[in-house]
C-alpha cells in the first residue's frame, strides 16, 4: 500500500486541486448530497467534478458516468455509493491514477466474514494501483484553510466555525460534530477535522504525520476508539514532539476489562487500554479523561514543556478559597499535590505588600481582586522557579468585571510562562478574553485537574523503541529452570536452585541449604500452586521426600495424563519486600516492561507501572516512584530501606529480553523478585517465560 506518500499524500488528501464526487445525490436532504452542497455553499475554489451515471445534472452541475470519463485525473475522489459500488468506483479511480479516495460506505470488516472479504478486495485495489484509501466508514474531512468541506457530516449544515490551528483526527465521524459545537463554545478553533474510519489503508498516524509540516497546524487532537497501527501513531508523535506541536488524546476503553493472557499476571495487568497508556505516554502524548479537558488541553501543553518525571509542584493563587479548594481536591485525587511557596517566596510576597493566608494555597481574599495585588503575587511565584505550574483561580469578579478580574493573569502569562486559570463562575466574557490571549483556561475543576495532570505526566519520548514485529507464531512456555537461564542471560540474579528426580531416594546430597521450597518442574504448568505443585517449608531430608511424593500425587491428580519427573528446589530466604517484574510483546505496540506490587494481591490492586521496552536505569527509577507499594521499600516510617538501585537494574535487565536475537520472548515474569536490604541486591525466586515455539531447539 505505497505509491503515494509524503508531500503528495498531504496535498491530495488535505489540499486537493481537483476533486471528484462519486454517487452524489440530487436530493439535498440525503447524506450523499451534502459534500457537493458544502463545496458550493462554502466557496471551494478548486475544480470539482460530479460522477453519477443515472443523471445528467445533479444540484445544477454537469455529471459524468465514471471517474475514467472525467476530463482530467482527480487528486481526491470521495465515493458516496453503497458498499459494492464503492469497490467498483475505487478500482476505476485506481486505474486512472487517482492518488486518494475516501469511502463513506460501511459493510466491510466490521460486518463479519463477508465484510472482511470485501475489505480485502479494497486493500488489494489499493495495493495494485497505489491509491491511498481513507476509510471505509469515513464521513470525510474538512480543511478550513482551503474551504474544503469534503464531508457528509450533517454538523456542517450550519457552518459557524472560526478557522484556527487545531488538527483533529477521529475514529468517530459523529464525534466531529460534537467537538466542533462544544469547541465553539470554548473558543477552540479548528483548522482541519478528519473522520478516519476503519483504517483499512490510511492509518490515523499517517494522516496526522502528513499534516505535520503545515505551519497552519499547531496542535493535534486525536479521538481514539482503539489503538491500531501503533507504529504509525508512534512515528507521528515522535515527529510532532520534535516540532513542538503538542498532541492530546481522548481514548475510549478505560472501563474495559483487561484482556488476561494465559501465562502470567502481566497479561492481566497490561490489557489493551494499559498498553495504550504506555504507548501514548512514552511518545510524549497527553491522554485526558474528560471531554471538556480534551477541548481545553492544547493551550496548556503549548506552555508546559515535557520534563523528566518527578514530584510535580503546582501553586494555586486565588481570590476565592472555596473555588480553589475544588481544584486542589481534583488535583489531589489524581496524584498531584498543591505545594505551598517556600518561606523565601512567602517573604517576597509580604515585602511586596501582598497579604495572604497560610497553607497550601496563596489565598489573597478580596484584596486579590485589585490588579496590582494579583499581578504582584503571580509574578513573584512565577519568578521563584519553585513550581511546574501556577494556577490562578478567579472568583465572582470574573463574571461582573471580566477585564479587571483576568487582566493580571493575562499580563503575567507573557513569554509562555507556565500559568493557567480556572474561572469559577459562568463568565463567558472573561473566558474569551483569556482564550484570545492564549492563556490556558478551564471552566470546571474536573477538566482543570484532568488537563494539568495529563500535561505534567507526559514523558520525554522514547526514541530507542524497537520496531513492532509481524504477527507472532504459536508460543511455548518454558519450565522454571529454562526461564531462569534466559533471565540470567540478560543480567537478572537468580536464587540458587537444584533439580532432583521424583524417583530420587531420601539420601539426596544437596548443594543448597535448608529450609527449602520444592516446586514441580514442567513446561505445561505455569501456575504451580493451583495444582498442588508447591510445598514449603522443608527442613530436612525426610520432609523433602514427603514433599516430592506429595507434589507428584497432587499434580497428577489435578492434571490427569501428565507425568511429573522433576522437582526444582530452592533455599527459602527473607527479603525487605517482593515485587513483580514482567515483560510482554504486544502485537500492536511492541515490547513492554512492567513493575508491580508482588504477591497474590497483584491483580486486585493493579498497582503497577508500564513502559515500552527496552528502557534505561533512569526510566526504571521513574517506574519505581510510580508504584505506590514501592514506598514501603524506600524506608517508609523507619522501615529498613531496600536495594532500589538493584531493583532498577533488574527492571532494565528484564526489558533487554526485547533485544535477544536468537529467541523471541512473548511474555516473561518474575513473581516474586525478592528485594533485599540496601546494598545486597535482588534475587528472582520464581519465573515464567513464553517464547515463539518455532525457535525451540
Amino acid at each position: 500500500m505505497s505509491g503515494v506518500s509524503g508531500q503528495q499524500l498531504a496535498d491530495a488528501l488535505l489540499r486537493p486541486r481537483v476533486v471528484a464526487l462519486v454517487g452524489v445525490s440530487d436530493d439535498i436532504t440525503k447524506t450523499a448530497a451534502r459534500p457537493l452542497h458544502y463545496l458550493k455553499t462554502y466557496d471551494y475554489r478548486q475544480t470539482v467534478y460530479v460522477v453519477n451515471p443515472h443523471r445528467p445534472v445533479v444540484q445544477g452541475e454537469k455529471t459524468y458516468a465514471s471517474v475514467s470519463e472525467l476530463p482530467e485525473v482527480p487528486d481526491h475522489v470521495f465515493i458516496l455509493t453503497n458498499t459494492e459500488r464503492a469497490i467498483e468506483a475505487l478500482a476505476d479511480a485506481g486505474k486512472c491514477g487517482v492518488k486518494v479516495a475516501t469511502i463513506l460506505a460501511g459493510g466491510f470488516s466490521e460486518s463479519g466474514e463477508e465484510g472482511a472479504a470485501r475489505e480485502n478486495r479494497l486493500k488489494a485495489i489499493a495495493r495494485d494501483y497505489g491509491i491511498r484509501v481513507l476509510g471505509p466508514s469515513s464521513i470525510g474531512l474538512v480543511n478550513l484553510h482551503e474551504n474544503l468541506f469534503l464531508t457528509a457530516n450533517a454538523a456542517f449544515l450550519d457552518h459557524t466555525l472560526v478557522r484556527g490551528g487545531v488538527f483533529c483526527a477521529s475514529h468517530s465521524g459523529s464525534m466531529i460534530g460534537a467537538l466542533t459545537s462544544r469547541g465553539a463554545a470554548k473558543n477552540v478553533h479548528f483548522g482541519t477535522l478528519v473522520s478516519v474510519g476503519s483504517e483499512s489503508d490510511l492509518s490515523l498516524g499517517e494522516i496526522c504525520e502528513a499534516a505535520l509540516e503545515d505551519p497552519e497546524n499547531t496542535g493535534f487532537m486525536l479521538f481514539l476508539e482503539s489503538i491500531h497501527h501503533a507504529e504509525k501513531i508512534r512515528s507521528f508523535a515522535l515527529a510532532a514532539a520534535k516540532l513542538n506541536k503538542p498532541v492530546v488524546v481522548y481514548k475510549l476503553g478505560r472501563s474495559e476489562a483487561a484482556a488476561e493472557l494465559a501465562v502470567s499476571h502481566t497479561g492481566a495487568l497490561a490489557g489493551e487500554d494499559d498498553v495504550a497508556d504506555a504507548l501514548l505516554a512514552d511518545c510524549g502524548v497527553a491522554r485526558v479523561e474528560t471531554i471538556d479537558g480534551f477541548l481545553e488541553a492544547l493551550p496548556l501543553m503549548h506552555r508546559l514543556p515535557i520534563k523528566t518525571r518527578g514530584n510535580h509542584r503546582v501553586c494555586v493563587v486565588t481570590t476565592t478559597g472555596g473555588g480553589a479548594a475544588m481544584a486542589v481536591d481534583q488535583l489531589g485525587i489524581r496524584g498531584v499535590d498543591v505545594a505551598p511557596p517556600s518561606e523565601h517566596t512567602r517573604q517576597k510576597l509580604l515585602d511586596a505588600g501582598v497579604q495572604h493566608t497560610g497553607g497550601r494555597i496563596v489565598d489573597l481574599t478580596l484584596a486579590g481582586t485589585k490588579y496590582e495585588v494579583m499581578k504582584a503575587a503571580l509574578d513573584i511565584v512565577l519568578a521563584s522557579n519553585e513550581f511546574d505550574l501556577v494556577l490562578a483561580v478567579a472568583g465572582s469578579s470574573a463574571r461582573h468585571q471580566p477585564e479587571l478580574a483576568v487582566k493580571p493573569v493575562i499580563d503575567s502569562a507573557g513569554d509562555n510562562k507556565p500559568l493557567a486559570c480556572f474561572v469559577v463562575p459562568e463568565a463567558p466574557d472573561a473566558l474569551k478574553l483569556l482564550a484570545d490571549a492564549g492563556v490556558p483556561v478551564f471552566r470546571n475543576p474536573e477538566s482543570c485537574a484532568d488537563v494539568i495532570v495529563a500535561a505534567l505526566n507526559r514523558r520525554v519520548p522514547n526514541i530507542e523503541q524497537l520496531p513492532v514485529p509481524p504477527k507472532l507464531a504459536p508460543a511455548v512456555t518454558l519450565n522454571e529452570a529454562e526461564a531462569y537461564e534466559l533471565f540470567e542471560r540478560v543480567g537478572v540474579r537468580v536464587a540458587p536452585f537444584e533439580l532432583v528426580s521424583c524417583d530420587a531416594d531420601s539420601g539426596l546430597e544437596l548443594s543448597i541449604d535448608y529450609p527449602l521450597v520444592a516446586k514441580v518442574l514442567h513446561r505445561d504448568i505455569a501456575h504451580k500452586t493451583d495444582v498442588g505443585g508447591v510445598v514449603l517449608p522443608i527442613h530436612d531430608a525426610e520432609q523433602l521426600k514427603s514433599a516430592i511424593q506429595s507434589i507428584r500425587s497432587n499434580v497428577e491428580a489435578n492434571l490427569p495424563g501428565l507425568h511429573v519427573d522433576q522437582i526444582l528446589l530452592q533455599s527459602l530466604s527473607k527479603s525487605s519486600g517482593e515485587v513483580l517484574v514482567g515483560f510482554r510483546r504486544d502485537t500492536e505496540a511492541g515490547p513492554l516492561v512492567m513493575l508491580a506490587a508482588g504477591g497474590v494481591t497483584t491483580e486486585i490492586y493493579r498497582d503497577r507501572s508500564l513502559r515500552l521496552a527496552p528502557i534505561d536505569k533512569k526510566v526504571a527509577l521513574e517506574m519505581i516512584q510510580e508504584v505506590k507499594a514501592m514506598r514501603v521499600l524506600s524506608g517508609f516510617r523507619g522501615q529498613e530501606r531496600a536495594d532500589l538501585d538493584a531493583l532498577a537494574e533488574a527492571i532494565v535487565a528484564v526489558s533487554k529480553l526485547a533485544l535477544l536475537e536468537d529467541v523471541t520472548v512473548l511474555e516473561a515474569e518474575i513473581n516474586p523478585l525478592m528485594v533485599l536490604p540496601e546494598g545486597q541486591g535482588v534475587v528472582a525466586v520464581d519465573a515464567l517465560i513464553s517464547k515463539v515455539e518455532s525457535e525451540d531447539r
